[in-house]
């Protein structure tokens, strides 16, 4: 029977990260897999059944928040930072490594969405990771800005960028907008019906996630490439999975990024939208998942 734990994370600033750390049956230690959620996401959106799943198979995992988000502390709430959250999930593989539960040689990551890009720049950069999962990746936020933003309002988003860069010089707090809205007249990251409905269908307890982020979230996924780091994952091996109909992560930029990947790379595809891994999809990709680490971590 899996069991599960809380797990804390101390990075050096002081802040501390939650995940929780499920283990399977056994003593171990355990080929481990590291998971985390995209932009904006917690443990309470739809993929704690992926890690009970995965711990099934016989990997323990660990799924932690990423700082100002959930249940892991960091100030101000509800901001993202793609560089922040790849050097503190650096230090929760090296937490792990600490324990006895853990094989430390044989760690495997799990990212989506968001932290589906921050997979390939971990995986580039740090060789401790022995085979990596990316489901639905972020590859070129600067791209699929320019196709969310039409060119007239470019200017008018770079001023409010501006602006509250100036205003936190003067001692205010970041400025935060809707992460999720259907009102036109209200400034949101996402308004399709399937984001609305995932974010807002969280299982959080109150308080915990609340629907806004701070617009410097925005301004820095429009300067997030990490689809430049997927040619030098190789030796490590890699599972992309992409959804079909991808608006968020948008199908061809992945397909497009996933051919500059070197051996040893597999690629799966599933029908849907970006959401799809989680819902509909969740067998697919979750026994996809399962079937990569028993051949890279397990064997």
């Amino acid at each position: 029977m899996v069991q599960r734990t809380d797990e804390l994370v101390h990075l050096p600033d002081g802040t501390v990260l939650h995940a929780w750390l499920f283990l399977p049956d056994g003593s171990g230690p355990h080929p481990t897999i590291t998971m985390a959620h995209g932009f904006g996401g917690t443990k309470y959106h739809s993929i704690e059944p992926i890690a009970q799943q995965l711990a099934e198979a016989g990997f323990a995992v660990s799924l932690h928040d990423h700082r100002g988000f959930g249940d892991s502390g960091g100030a101000p709430r509800h901001d993202i930072d793609p560089y922040q959250q790849i050097e503190d999930w650096r230090r929760v593989i090296s937490h792990l490594q600490t324990l006895d539960t853990v094989d430390g040689d044989r760690i495997g990551l799990w990212g989506s969405s968001y932290a589906g890009g921050h997979a390939f720049v971990l995986a580039a950069t740090d060789r401790r990771i022995k085979a990596v999962y990316s489901q639905v990746p972020t590859t070129s936020g600067s791209e699929t800005s320019r196709r969310r933003v039409p060119p007239h309002l470019t200017r008018q988003l770079d001023e409010s960028f501006a602006a509250d860069e100036l205003a936190q010089a003067q001692g205010k707090p970041p400025a935060t907008q809707a992460f999720v809205s259907d009102d036109s007249s209200t400034t949101a990251s996402y308004r399709a019906t399937d984001a609305i409905n995932f974010y807002l269908g969280h299982t959080a307890p109150e308080g915990l996630w609340e629907n806004r982020v701070t617009i410097q979230s925005n301004r820095r996924f429009r300067s997030y490439d990490p689809g430049h780091w997927i040619d030098q994952i190789s030796p490590t091996p890699l599972m992309m999975l992409v959804a079909t109909h991808d608006t968020v992560a948008p199908t061809d930029l992945a397909l497009r990024t996933y051919e500059h990947a070197l051996e040893p790379k597999e690629l799966v595809l599933i029908p849907g939208g970006h959401f799809d891994p989680y819902l509909d999809g969740f067998e697919t990709s979750t026994s996809a998942a399962i079937r990569f680490f028993r051949t890279h971590l397990q064997a």
